[in-house]
């Protein structure tokens, strides 16, 4: 069963800058500039006639286009426990809309889709447990806090399927979805 979820796609352009962002932390697992992306929703395992209903169905998900900016960054922890670095997208309303649209759109799928706040972020780094990253963190957090890059205009949103690799998650845009109007 293919692991799914929807996200936008960073351009190039800012791939470049983030990417420039990802050094000074021992046992970070960086995320590739390609792998990079906003997600809108999570879907996880589903079989194939749930991901064919949800590729009709996010047909419908049509909205404006906007510009999105990343405005700081983020270190996402459990307890005391490093989970991953992020760059974080400035608040929008045209986002948030979009977010609620296609989780919509998942859960009439049937897709049990997470209900905890909606963070917009582009994942920089992820941590293994017990990863040593000592004061490194809290100095990227420092060295970045004033990070910024785009605006981007988001033209369109993405259907992805995820599958492990040896150096790390490989993700495939399954079907791209415009925005229009």
């Amino acid at each position: 069963m293919p692991r799914l979820f929807i996200a936008l796609p960073v351009p190039e352009e800012v791939a470049a800058e983030l990417t420039a962002l990802q050094s000074g932390v021992p046992d970070a697992r960086w995320t590739a500039p390609e792998n990079f992306h906003v997600t809108l929703c999570f879907a996880g395992e589903v079989d194939g006639g749930t991901m064919r209903d949800l590729e009709e169905e996010l047909s419908d998900a049509a909205g404006p286009k906007f510009t999105v900016t990343l405005a700081g960054v983020e270190q996402f922890s459990s307890g005391k426990q490093p989970r991953a670095l992020a760059a974080l997208v400035q608040k929008s309303d045209a986002l948030d809309r979009l977010q609620q649209k296609v989780s919509t759109i998942a859960r009439h799928c049937g897709i049990e889709v997470e209900r905890r706040k909606f963070r917009p972020h582009v994942t920089l780094a992820r941590f293994r447990a017990g990863a040593e990253t000592g004061h490194h963190i809290a100095q990227f957090m420092s060295s970045h806090a004033q990070f910024r890059a785009g605006p981007w205009v988001a033209e369109h949103f993405s259907l992805y399927s995820s599958r492990s690799g040896r150096n790390g998650s490989i993700y495939t845009e399954e079907t791209a979805y415009h925005l229009t109007y």
